[in-house]
């Protein structure tokens, strides 16, 4: 017997406590699987399981070694699907969770869905930061820097932010020349939703020194109310850029704004990059960089 065939039944035994159900599930006599793992204790010369009459338990050497296990397990697992699945087109549900940024999820979403008619998108539109695992999501999209060591990760693209603010409100405000004068302005702030931080705007002033008309987790909000001159406000410029185009907000304190931020694809490290997931990650890259955030 290969010892990739004693894994498996040293990893079934550990799922089912059971030598008999064991064998039955793997289609052998029970005293197969116990020469299976005899030999194996034997061959790695420590004892896997605690036995006895009514129950079989791991040892601490057994629990650590099916760890082990099951890493590996899972490698010839995804080997085989990929190769079974590299020759047809990507096709199935992906279920995403994307931000709330029209200018970027709109096109996106309908470039994809042309590309790969066959692919079922199921998409959550949210600023929070969920939780990809637990939730069941095949992949995201997400600003700053990752952090989770159980997801893998694909730069996209970075973004300048800007600080702008309506013409009508500079009307009636002195536009603002150095960052600490903005202690004397209304700011509408976002925070992250992951953390309730309060974004920072410059490094010269505290994003808590600023005098909060509004705060809030999504920049949708913010945008309306910077457009009906109800205050300054820091934002990505990519997404107001139109706006200060057509003169509708202008940029105050320029080359004063916080550092670039980017977005990422995240998606779970023990996800089997089937060819849909592939497919999405390869088109997200492409995109970002057919369309560039920064100017």
């Amino acid at each position: 017997m290969s010892k990739l065939s004693g894994i498996e039944i040293f990893a079934q035994v550990a799922e089912t406590r059971s030598f008999s159900e064991t064998a039955k599930q793997l289609g052998v006599s029970s005293s197969a699987v116990g020469k299976s793992i005899a030999r194996l204790e034997a061959r790695l010369s420590a004892q896997l399981f605690y036995r006895s009459t009514r129950s079989i338990t791991l040892t601490t050497e057994g629990a650590q070694y099916l760890e082990r296990c099951r890493r590996i397990l899972a490698e010839v697992e995804n080997a085989e699907l990929e190769l079974m699945e590299s020759h047809r087109a990507p096709q199935g549900q992906l279920k995403i969770s994307l931000p709330f940024v029209d200018v970027i999820v709109l096109p996106l979403v309908s470039g994809f869905m042309q590309r790969y008619p066959d692919i079922q998108l199921d998409i959550d539109m949210t600023d929070r930061m969920v939780d990809i695992i637990e939730e069941g999501f095949d992949a995201v999209i997400r600003t700053g820097t990752p952090i989770d060591s159980r997801l893998k990760s694909r730069f996209l693209g970075g973004y300048q932010r800007a600080i702008v603010a309506a013409p009508a409100y500079l009307e009636k405000r002195d536009t603002p020349q150095h960052a600490a004068e903005l202690a004397q302005h209304t700011c509408l702030l976002h925070k992250y939703p992951s953390t309730g931080r309060i974004e920072q705007w410059t490094g010269d002033i505290e994003a808590s020194e600023l005098p909060a008309a509004l705060v809030c987790n999504t920049n949708r909000v913010i945008i309306d109310a910077t457009l009906k001159g109800l205050g300054i406000a820091c934002l990505p410029e990519y997404q107001v850029r139109q706006y200060l185009i057509e003169g509708k907000l202008e940029q105050i304190l320029k080359g004063q704004s916080a550092a670039e931020n980017g977005y990422w694809a995240l998606w779970p490290v023990s996800k089997h990059v089937t060819p849909k997931l592939r497919a999405f990650i390869d088109y997200l890259v492409e995109y970002f960089n057919e369309n560039p955030l920064s100017a």
